[in-house]
């Protein structure tokens, strides 16, 4: 893993950190499409990678599921856990700025970004 590799991995981890913290989300709708973008990974490792992150308790059947086909590798593993960590320090930061701002400023902050990610999926797909 590149040293550019691991600050993508942690700037992915502070976004899905912020993010679950802000909004409840993280992996799928953050760490996945970053990962296929950054990364240029299939949507499968993207997938595989992202549970890595969300690793415990969550997605350990999932890992060993997409691990046993070759999505992901033990590279994918490391990435992953970089994501996780940092992303568990960013979840603080995004739950103390949800809990300062006004409810109604919050749930049209969250559609927004709801708007410009399915916008962004919608003339990406392949």
């Amino acid at each position: 893993m590149t040293m550019i590799q691991v600050v993508y991995a942690g700037l992915i981890g502070l976004c899905a950190g912020i993010s679950s913290g802000l909004f409840g989300i993280g992996g799928g709708v953050i760490i996945v499409p970053l990962l296929v973008y950054l990364f240029k990974f299939q949507q499968q490792t993207a997938t595989g990678t992202s549970l890595v992150a969300l690793l415990l308790p969550v997605g350990i059947l999932g890992i060993i599921n997409y691990y046993r086909a070759g999505f992901i590798q033990m590279d994918n593993v490391k990435l992953g856990l970089v994501i996780a960590t940092v992303m568990f320090f960013g979840t603080f930061l995004g739950s103390k700025i949800a809990i300062s701002l006004p409810t109604i400023t919050l749930t049209r902050m969250f559609s927004v970004f709801l708007v410009l990610v399915a916008v962004r999926l919608w003339f990406t797909a392949k």
